[in-house]
């Protein structure tokens, strides 16, 4: 099929285009972040990005992280979360765990204890059910550290909590009270 850089390469591509800059080749993504796979693959490829709709098939069946998904027609694909550009993934709202788990970098660890977690130039803040993942999320940015996120509590206090397609949690912020340090 293709070498697992080429699958890589291709899945940062998408990852940009779906999730932070369409506008790079072209596209455009509708107000649930959905595009349309024929015109991605052809502009992809106008931009030498180069794969057909059988290699984006095996992109998107084998992300490790399940960052994208197709509608059921596989006329139409879009990332799963962690869009910088305005996009409605339709989610409800769900109970979360009573804890779930946050991964950043050892140098983020004092900024987060003055101001919490917070979701930036992203949509939510992205949080995990297992210390594993958040352990791979935190190495992407340095030596990993490890927030124990009290979910159940701020559940509790009103906080909207959603769940991804690919089984990451969302939710818009979360205050210093509610972290732990593992």
């Amino acid at each position: 099929m293709i070498t697992e850089k080429e699958n890589i390469k291709i899945s940062k591509f998408l990852s940009l285009v779906l999730r932070h800059r369409p506008e790079t080749i072209g596209i455009d993504l509708d107000e649930n972040g959905w595009t349309n796979v024929e015109e991605l693959i052809k502009k992809s490829n106008n931009a030498r990005v180069q794969f057909d709709p059988e290699i984006l098939k095996y992109v998107v069946d084998t992300n490790s992280k399940k960052r994208f998904s197709f509608n059921e027609t596989f006329d139409k694909i879009r990332a799963s979360q962690g869009h910088s550009v305005e996009v409605d993934l339709g989610y409800t709202a769900t109970t979360p765990p009573e804890i779930l788990y946050h991964g950043t970098a050892v140098k983020s660890i004092d900024s987060i204890l003055i101001s919490g977690l917070k979701k930036r130039d992203r949509h939510h803040v992205h949080l995990s059910s297992d210390i594993e993942t958040a352990i791979k999320v935190g190495q992407r940015h340095g030596k990993a550290f490890v927030f124990k996120v009290s979910a159940g509590r701020m559940h509790n206090d009103k906080f909207e909590f959603f769940l991804s397609e690919n089984g990451v949690w969302l939710t818009d912020n979360v205050p210093v009270k509610y972290l732990k340090q593992e």
